[in-house]
């Protein structure tokens, strides 16, 4: 009989926790109960038997409060999210979202173009204008080619009315009658009879003045492509030359001192350049 109950009291201690591993017990002080239950019956299950019914309604009612501490076992409570770890989690997505966005958004820095002196040197030397092409600097090849245009068509004029002027020249020299292009440079049907020493002068200076605007032509023509080897050296060079944004010029009135005698001053402008 004694060991009928002792095996009872096992096997509702083993169903309780059983049920409790199956649960979810929230507060600790059911668990506190069960444990002082399951005490209680083990104490009860060594005391000996001294009356009959005793021990047994003893553990009846130690099972009943074992079973009224256990939770229902079709109730079993799930896990609450934390609010607060779900907020940051939810914050942090939308911080990377936004970074993404933004990184996605920002504009794809060039690379700035260095240009190198001595090869846009050599270019200008053997194409004109082609060193302002390498240094990307579209806007002065039609100053380059413009200078070469207008001095070309200078150098043309001049050497045409030189040509013309020294033959003109030559004819009225001699004492050829058939040799008359003379006739060409003056009106049309006017006699020059009688004055040809005069116009014998005239000739000679028109031909000495278009001979020395043919010859200013060239040099200029030579300035034009010197200056464009200048710029592309000069603009290669200075393209690395980092202006501060301090640059200025301030000009305010000033007293300068001499020195000679006490007290002489003058009264000036003082210019002052920051860069």
């Amino acid at each position: 009989m004694k060991n009928s109950i002792l095996t009872y009291c096992r096997l509702l201690a083993l169903l309780a926790v059983l049920w409790m591993c199956g649960g979810n017990v929230a507060a600790s002080g059911r668990g506190t109960i069960l444990a002082d239950s399951l005490q209680h019956a083990d104490s009860l299950a060594m005391q000996p038997a001294r009356d009959g019914g005793a021990p047994a309604d003893s553990l009846h009612a130690t099972a009943d409060s074992i079973a009224a501490a256990m939770p229902p076992h079709d109730t079993i409570q799930a896990p609450v999210p934390d609010s607060t770890a779900m907020a940051v989690a939810l914050d942090t997505t939308a911080i990377g979202q936004q970074s993404d966005s933004l990184l996605r958004n920002l504009p794809l820095t060039e690379k700035r173009f260095i240009p190198d002196p001595q090869r846009a040197l050599w270019l200008s030397l053997v194409i004109p204008g082609a060193g302002q092409i390498y240094n990307r600097k579209l806007w002065k090849i039609p100053i380059v080619y413009g200078g070469f245009l207008g001095c070309l068509y200078a150098l043309t004029w001049n050497n045409q009315m030189l040509s013309d002027y020294s033959q003109a020249y030559l004819d009225i020299m001699d004492d050829d009658p058939n040799t008359k292009s003379y006739e060409n440079m003056l009106p049309l049907n006017y006699s020059i009879e009688g004055r040809e020493d005069q116009y014998k002068e005239i000739f000679k200076n028109k031909k000495n003045f278009y001979r020395r605007y043919r010859d200013l032509s060239i040099f200029c023509m030579i300035a034009v492509y010197l200056l464009s080897i200048v710029d592309a050296y000069v603009d290669a060079e200075l393209s690395s030359f980092d202006i501060s944004k301090d640059l200025g010029l301030q000009v305010e009135p000033a007293i300068f001192n001499f020195g000679r005698r006490r007290g002489e001053a003058a009264v000036g402008i003082q210019c002052n350049l920051n860069f």
